[in-house]
């Protein structure tokens, strides 16, 4: 709180006063007042004046310092009101419970949009699980029956249904803490249902899926760990180079303190500029743009659902060389000890 600001705001209080002392000065000398006694009450009434004002601005500055302090240290200003005690004067009284009201009513509002988003995500959970069940059907019976199917009717479905999976573990990442459970998985059993799911497409395109060193455990949810790299892999078969040795490869680099998956494929690679923002939400970049199915949400969740397991992902790619997606595993010797 500025003195200057303070005294612009009580600058009609200043003029009545100067008004006032002036009149009270010239009375004196119209009176011929002993020079003493003007000296004196001018003095006693400059010190009650400057009392009157300086002692509510104190008051004032100590409350609202704290209040533009706090506001500004926390993440959460709306929280403010958690922070500040009672104020003494009746001017922060009215501020103070006005802020109240308006906490009150936002929390409330808050809590209300809650209540509609939680039962907006278990509808849309729900209709996606009823959806699967025919979708499912549908991918089964294509596969089963691949000479009554066109090649083009079995890919859409697989996209239809790849789609409807990013839509389902988006909506779960909100909450993905009362969904998943960690434990040790075997990477191996995990990379073999990714290869047998993406298996057609991989045959089809012509890529080799080349699998090394991957016989050890990791602590995960297997099921949200397929999904990513279920995408992953999606990416790489999608980006691929018409050339004749395309690969993707999955191996593992193992070390002390941590173990790293890394999924490498020899496609068409990220531009430079566009590397920085591939785990953006609907970023799509150079490549999306020249493939009208790309969306820009399947590395958005991966990194998302990532995060939640606690593990760290990485992207690096030289354009139309190679690219590699590095997740990190940290190793917790507390359940070695548990174990």
């Amino acid at each position: 709180m500025k003195f200057n600001k303070y005294c612009k705001d009580n600058l009609f209080k200043l003029i009545i006063f100067s008004i006032c002392f002036t009149l009270n000065l010239l009375i004196f000398f119209a009176f011929k007042i002993n020079s003493s006694v003007i000296i004196s009450s001018s003095f006693i009434y400059i010190s009650c004046f400057l009392l009157i004002l300086l002692i509510p601005y104190f008051r004032k500055k100590k409350f609202y310092d704290n209040l533009i302090a706090n506001i500004k240290s926390l993440d959460k200003s709306y929280l403010v009101l958690e922070t500040l005690s009672k104020p003494e004067f009746y001017e922060g009284e009215l501020l103070y419970q006005a802020l109240y009201e308006i906490n009150k009513s936002m929390s409330e509002n808050v809590n209300l949009l809650e209540e509609a988003l939680q039962d907006f995500k278990e509808y849309i959970e729900m209709w996606i699980h009823e959806v699967k069940i025919p979708l499912s059907t549908l991918v089964l019976i294509s596969n089963n029956h691949k000479d009554q199917f066109n090649k083009k009717i079995t890919r859409q479905l697989k996209r239809l249904e790849n789609y409807v999976d990013q839509v389902l573990y988006y909506v779960r990442s909100e909450n993905a803490e009362k969904d998943y459970l960690i434990k040790e998985v075997e990477l191996s059993k995990v990379i073999k249902n990714v290869g047998l799911k993406n298996m057609d497409d991989l045959l089809e395109n012509k890529i080799d899926f080349i699998v090394e060193n991957i016989d050890i455990s990791v602590l995960t949810d297997s099921k949200w760990l397929e999904f990513i790299l279920n995408q992953l892999v999606n990416n790489s078969i999608k980006y691929r180079r018409n050339i004749d040795n395309s690969y993707i490869k999955i191996f593992v680099q193992d070390v002390k303190e941590k173990t790293t998956l890394i999924i490498e494929d020899n496609g068409i690679g990220i531009k430079k500029s566009d590397l920085k923002q591939v785990f953006d939400k609907s970023f799509t970049g150079e490549n999306g743009r020249n493939k009208s199915s790309s969306t820009g949400m399947g590395l958005f969740i991966a990194k998302n659902m990532c995060e939640k397991l606690g593990h760290k992902i990485a992207i690096e790619s030289i354009y139309n060389t190679y690219t590699k997606v590095y997740i990190t595993f940290a190793k917790n010797k507390y359940y070695d000890v548990l174990k």
